[in-house]
């Protein structure tokens, strides 16, 4: 599926790529309705169904992703609330593996989020994964998400890459319809990004269900 001899670049998202999709979407539509319950006294399903209607109208832009925008508008510590429940974050399988096969070739292996870093740093101190990147970038850096061609043109001047030479990985349709555009020549979905939803029986893109079936030679 991946000729590895012809990539130079390889960008990884995280959230439903390398750690299991199941922390967000539990914190986001289950323990944050709970709790924003609790602290303003509120009954728990209306505020579940407030706040995804809330998710849902600014799904894919900046904002979306932004802890600041969140705490602020819905009146919580968001990065404390993700705090009491971090021992949810997991790793998704062969991952670890995957990541250290490419420290160790001649790969620059990036990590690209649309992560708040709040979020970023919670996940990277819960896992260890930091030392296997060469840099994690997120797309508030660049006040862009990747969904808009603004952040690909940024991070090709941070981080010169050959977009033709260049593969991501990423479970967002909507962020790889993005790449395609911007040129990305490699593109790779997931099959399941959260271990406790059924598998995609469809994808737009070539698609696996763990990074084992990919697996860089030694």
């Amino acid at each position: 599926m991946i000729n590895w001899q012809h990539i130079d670049t390889v960008l990884l998202d995280m959230d439903g790529t390398l750690l299991d999709l199941h922390f967000d979407n539990y914190f986001w539509l289950h323990y944050l309705p709970k709790r924003y319950a609790e602290i303003h006294g509120q009954d728990e399903q209306q505020c579940r169904e407030e706040l995804i209607a809330r998710f849902e109208a600014i799904r894919g832009t900046l904002n979306w992703y932004c802890l600041d925008y969140w705490s602020r508008e819905l009146r919580v510590d968001i990065c404390a609330l993700k705090r009491e429940i971090e021992d949810v974050i997991s790793i998704r399988p062969f991952v670890e593996v995957f990541l250290q096969r490419l420290k160790a070739s001649h790969q620059q292996v990036l990590l690209v989020t649309n992560a708040h870093r709040d979020s970023l740093d919670i996940k990277m101190a819960q896992t260890g994964l930091k030392p296997l990147f060469d840099k994690l970038i997120s797309s508030h850096d660049y006040q862009s998400p990747k969904e808009e061609q603004t952040f690909w043109q940024q991070l090709q001047n941070n981080h010169p890459f050959d977009p033709q030479r260049t593969l991501l990985i990423d479970d967002n349709a909507s962020v790889l319809n993005s790449a395609k555009q911007y040129g990305i020549a490699h593109l790779l979905s997931l099959l399941q990004p959260d271990s406790q939803q059924p598998k995609r029986t469809e994808s737009e893109f070539p698609a696996i269900l763990h990074f084992d079936e990919i697996m860089p030679a030694t």
